[in-house]
């Protein structure tokens, strides 16, 4: 019986050894999904940022678009409301604005 209690204690300790390695591969493969470091990141860009601006999808303050005659310098397209915009990723740019109308 007593060595019946060990063998079954040493397979107990293999399969924790075994589920815990999974865990730590698991979570080391996970992609991240709003840390603590890039939440905080997010917020010291934040703070940089003024009224004109806003953070992007890679954490940078982006100025907002505007209206202009013209293009302003650093404008990246014109959206189809007639509105400049400074977006840095093509996806999502004039989103809100109609479409881009031009690429500059």
């Amino acid at each position: 019986m007593m060595r019946w209690l060990g063998r079954l204690g040493n397979i107990v300790r293999i399969i924790n050894i075994v589920a815990l390695t999974s865990l730590a591969f698991i979570a080391a493969s996970a992609p991240d999904l709003g840390s603590p470091a890039s939440a905080r990141t997010r917020t010291i860009a934040a703070a940089a940022c003024n009224a004109d601006s806003y953070i992007n999808s890679s954490g940078h303050c982006v100025h907002r678009p505007v209206k202009a005659p013209t293009a302003p310098a650093g404008a990246s397209a014109k959206c189809r409301d007639g509105t400049f915009s400074f977006s840095e990723h093509r996806q999502g740019t004039c989103s809100h604005h109609g479409g881009v109308a031009q690429w500059l």
